[in-house]
């Protein structure tokens, strides 16, 4: 080890004469040896280096180009441009020459300053009998116990798991779910100032993992999800360089790379404007030779394009629909050149009688709302998503050979891009008279392929006789004035008797609902979903109702409709909406309720405002209403009713706040003591549904068990499960309540707007029970009967398990069967390792 020529330090307590005499016996010691370790005998003063066993780095003390302050810091040893690789005290510099480095007792490595305050120091959970730092070939500065045999080779601490703003090989970008420890890299505040700037490089494992840039919580640039070489976003070319990994193990996953030669000094660095630069040192040039830089170009920015836009540098302007089945959603902005709205499809789409189209040539969409499987073949990936009417897409995970495994994505499409050289493949949801082609980019052009001309022209033709019909039929019936009002003949068409005797429920004439609702005035408009527009309505007796109009484009079909007008008019319990009656008149198709004047708990719970009037006592009344609702459904109806779409939206609140669950178009009904069932096609909201739902189509009343502890947990909060964001950690909200839990701060996790209000026991009793309900196991799961008994008393309540989808990513390993392929399933996608080859 290099040393200086000094021979005291201010604050020391040796004598100065024993002082001085021990130091030069050091200094001479360590200068003939050229260490590369520090012992607890030894230490370092500004001026001295340590350097690693074949002098590719050396750890010092050093000041930026232009500034006085002095870091201790490690450097490239035989570059001459002193490129600096790590910062220990980046936030805290020293003024002066005065920084010493020692190492403790505890094996904690201290910087002290003239005064003999600590700096910055390293951390260590165990207590080594002779701790030893050694900075290793690799840059890496660690610290280990030479004496112990027992822990010789366990590393202590080491600097790369405190990266700074270089990504050097053998460093990790990822997270330890242990031990909560994330690595990712800083940019410095300026090219002079090593403190942490604004800028971060990190690996998101919300969904499947991808590199994200950020500016504080703003993301600039998405890499593009791992496709088992590399990230399928960067323009990439191969290379003899560089060997890319991502590991996925139980305990953390994580981004690496190698260097195929080992001669190669090669880094990435996340400069102070925020752009990830990769480079190589050339000795012929003397200087790092440039090999890529993100974000490269326009299309990079995050999301440029919107919702199912992409983005090609080639073309101008950049943006454009994803083909000629999607145009813009916001017309005038798009032309204007703001494009965040994006496109949205021409034909809606009807599951379950949707295809999908191959797209090629692309950057992979955002994979924040996504799951995969790292087995499964295309086909059964294709199978998966068919059957789930919330899949928007699909595609291998791994395209190694002739690929494998499943990514699922679950929303809209976003941040696509034409990649046409090292673009991906993916299979989009769409309409099935779009669905019989395939898209691929080329380098400058769009070359549309049709696959099945004749199916094509088939398709066409029984569309355009199916709307000659409808319009020959509505000319029967009505029609639309230029002003959109309908006028209607005295001749109405309702259902056959069958239906009629089957439907129980009074049926509106339509005249009544148009004149009731002003001719579906927009004024009268008070919800929008899915399935069609709510109206408020007000009949002539001065009743006021809610008037359900089914779009003509709605994915719930007459089936649907039926099945929520059959379902509801059985039912009576204060805590479910009542249904007045319906109209199956002409082409519409519209359910009559009784009008809630509070709307839905979303419209509260999940806005700043509106939350606040909400206090405890009337959540706790909510969660309560709503739990008896379910137990009537599943219980004391006449038939059991398994809701299988229960969510915030869906609860209304009447004028006293009183909970009434609502839209009962996709729930199921079971006579005697039938409790389950499974269907191939999985309908429901993303972030409600349970996991054997979700996965294998298996429902029963546990399935609105975890979907009313999710809406607990949502009340309580006053967030979102799907969605859910915290600056710690990339858990959902389930993943979120369940750590904190487990660290018994529950309180933590309730609304702040009801800390004055909330009664201890009751908000803590319902985070236990919330838990409970959102276990990954069904069977562990309580009943409805149970939960109102939980919620209703006070005793002891059993230990919740990990819950179901605890991180977006996957789902993790549980104790419990679902299926014999639901639960290989499972085990698969929590212990696979993929490595890069």
């Amino acid at each position: 080890m290099k040393r200086s020529n000094r021979t005291s330090m201010k604050g020391s307590s040796i004598p100065s004469f024993l002082y001085s005499l021990t130091f030069s016996i050091l200094t001479i010691s360590i200068n003939a040896l050229q260490f590369d370790t520090i012992t607890k005998t030894q230490f370092i003063t500004d001026g001295d280096t340590i350097v690693s066993p074949n002098g590719s780095f050396e750890l010092g003390f050093f000041s930026p180009s232009n500034s006085q302050n002095r870091y201790l810091g490690i450097w490239y040893k035989k570059i001459s441009t002193g490129t600096v690789v790590w910062v220990a005290n980046r936030d805290t510099p020293i003024p002066d020459k005065t920084g010493v480095l020692k190492i403790t007792d505890p094996g904690i490595l201290a910087l002290l300053n003239e005064s003999n305050h600590t700096i910055w120091s390293s951390n260590s959970s165990i207590s080594p009998q002779n701790p030893v730092a050694r900075l290793l070939e690799s840059g890496n500065l660690v610290v280990n116990d030479e004496r112990n045999p027992d822990t010789e080779h366990l590393l202590l601490w080491q600097s790369f798991d405190y990266q700074g703003n270089t990504f050097l090989p053998g460093m990790k970008i990822g997270k330890n779910f242990v031990t909560g420890k994330e690595w990712y890299l800083s940019s410095w505040k300026t090219k002079d100032d090593p403190s942490q700037g604004g800028y971060t490089y990190r690996l998101d494992l919300r969904g499947y993992p991808q590199i994200v840039v950020s500016n504080g919580s703003t993301d600039l640039f998405r890499s593009g999800s791992w496709n088992g070489v590399l990230f399928g976003g960067p323009k990439f070319r191969p290379n003899p360089i560089y060997k890319f990994q991502v590991v996925f193990e139980k305990d953390q996953v994580y981004y690496s790379y190698e260097l195929i030669n080992s001669s190669v000094v090669s880094r990435l660095v996340l400069n102070p404007n925020g752009l990830a630069e990769r480079t190589t040192w050339i000795d012929q040039a003397h200087g790092w030779v440039h090999y890529l830089t993100v974000p490269q170009d326009n299309c990079d920015t995050f999301k440029l394009c919107g919702p199912y836009g992409i983005c090609n540098i080639d073309t101008s302007p950049v943006c454009g629909c994803l083909s000629d089945k999607f145009v813009p959603k916001d017309s005038k902005n798009w032309d204007m050149t703001d494009w965040s709205s994006g496109c949205i499809r021409r034909t809606p789409l009807d599951c379950p009688s949707d295809g999908f189209v191959k797209f090629s040539g692309l950057k992979m969409p955002d994979a924040r709302q996504s799951w995969y499987n790292t087995t499964m073949t295309l086909d059964e990936c294709r199978e998966v998503c068919s059957k789930n009417c919330t899949c928007t897409a699909y595609t291998n995970l791994d395209v190694r050979g002739s690929g494998s495994g499943c990514l699922l994505w679950f929303d809209d499409l976003i941040d696509l891009r034409v990649f046409s050289d090292n673009g991906l493949y993916i299979y989009i949801r769409m309409a099935s008279s779009d669905s019989g082609q395939q898209v691929v980019y080329h380098s400058n052009k769009r070359t549309i392929i049709i696959l099945s001309l004749a199916l094509f022209f088939g398709l066409l033709l029984i569309g355009l006789s199916l709307a000659f019909y409808v319009r020959q039929k509505k000319k029967k019936y009505s029609h639309l004035n230029r002003e959109g009002r309908m006028e209607h003949n005295s001749e109405q068409t309702y259902p056959n008797k069958s239906q009629k005797e089957d439907l129980e429920l009074p049926l509106f004439d339509l005249a009544t609902i148009v004149d009731s609702t002003n001719n579906f005035s927009i004024d009268n408009k008070i919800g929008q979903g899915g399935f069609g527009t709510v109206y408020k309505g007000m009949l002539e007796d001065g009743q006021e109702i809610a008037v359900k109009r089914l779009s003509e484009n709605s994915r719930q079909g007459i089936k649907e409709f039926k099945n929520e007008v059959i379902c509801i008019a059985k039912l009576q319990h204060r805590n479910l909406v009542k249904l007045l009656g319906c109209c199956i008149q002409e082409e519409e198709n519209i359910l009559v309720y009784e009008y809630m004047p509070n709307k839905s708990l979303d419209s509260f719970i999940f806005d700043r405002t509106q939350r606040t009037l909400l206090d405890w006592h009337q959540r706790f009344q909510i969660i309560n209403g709503i739990a008896r609702g379910l137990l009537y459904l599943h219980q004391d109806s006449r038939l059991r009713i398994i809701h299988r779409d229960l969510k915030a939206s869906n609860v209304l609140l009447d004028i006293g706040m009183n909970p009434k669950i609502s839209d009962f178009g996709i729930a199921k009904s079971f006579g005697g003591n039938e409790l389950a069932g499974n269907t191939k096609r999985v309908v429901g909201t993303y972030g409600y549904m349970s996991p054997e739902y979700t996965i294998d189509g298996l429902f029963s009343v546990k399935s609105d068990v975890f979907s009313f502890g999710v809406l607990v947990l949502e009340i309580m909060t006053g967030k979102k499960n799907r969605g859910f964001c915290h600056p710690d950690h990339h858990l959902n909200l389930l993943g979120h309540a369940w750590i904190l839990y487990k660290e018994g701060r529950s309180m933590e996790l309730i609304d702040e707007s009801l800390r004055d209000s909330c009664e201890l026991s009751e908000v803590l009793r319902s985070i236990h029970v919330g838990l409970l309900c959102v276990q990954q196991c069904p069977e562990d799961r309580p009943s409805m009967s149970t939960v109102v008994l939980m919620l209703g008393s006070d005793g002891a309540l059993p230990q919740p398990k990990q819950p179901g989808f605890f991180t977006e990513r996957n789902l993790h390993k549980a104790d419990c069967s679902l299926s014999k392929d639901a639960a290989n399933s499972t085990s698969e996608i929590t212990i696979s390792i993929l490595h890069a080859r």
